[in-house]
């Protein structure tokens, strides 16, 4: 999966070019991508592209699972979000061995199941936020600045930890 395949599909969507039209001063403020690993003949992968527009308040969420599909975004936490970049053109997959190759360092040999990214600015930065589920229920938790195109922060849990944080409440 290539980002820009997704960029492209929706500039070309009549959805998109409408929302244009009433939108003027609306502005790209995030992706949410998900790349199921485990599940090859049938994966549940999700994608979209986020749009924020300042003069009606509102966000909304570009699907692409069916063709490309606008959903209001009802609860965005109230603060505007920073305008993301769309020119990065980069492979899930390169992604992927980023991961791969960090996991290898960290001593991590388990396999990875499934992996959830959120596309978002820091500072007129961006930046893909990931949680990436591995054999074994663990969780690997971690920032790729795409500048760069290497992982900044990453850290991993395992379900276990989770459910005994859970049971101090």
């Amino acid at each position: 999966m290539n980002f820009q395949f997704y960029v492209e599909k929706l500039f070309d969507s009549e959805e998109f070019q409408n929302f244009l039209k009433e939108n003027k001063d609306a502005y790209p403020c995030g992706g949410f991508f998900v790349v199921d690993l485990e599940n090859l003949k049938n994966p549940d992968n999700k994608n979209s592209i986020d749009y924020f527009s300042p003069s009606i308040n509102k966000m909304f969420s570009f699907k692409f699972e069916k063709g490309v599909e606008k959903t209001p975004v009802e609860n965005f936490g109230g603060k505007i979000p920073e305008k993301i970049k769309l020119n990065y053109n980069f492979e899930f997959e390169e992604i992927e061995d980023l991961i791969r190759k960090k996991m290898e360092e960290e001593q991590i040999s388990k396999g990875i199941q499934k992996m959830l990214f959120s596309l978002q600015a820091r500072e007129n930065k961006c930046f893909l936020v990931g949680t990436v589920f591995i054999s074994g229920m663990g969780i690997l938790n971690l920032v790729i600045d795409l500048e760069e195109r290497n992982i900044i922060e990453f850290s991993r849990k395992s379900f276990m930890d989770m459910i005994s944080i859970l049971k101090k409440q």
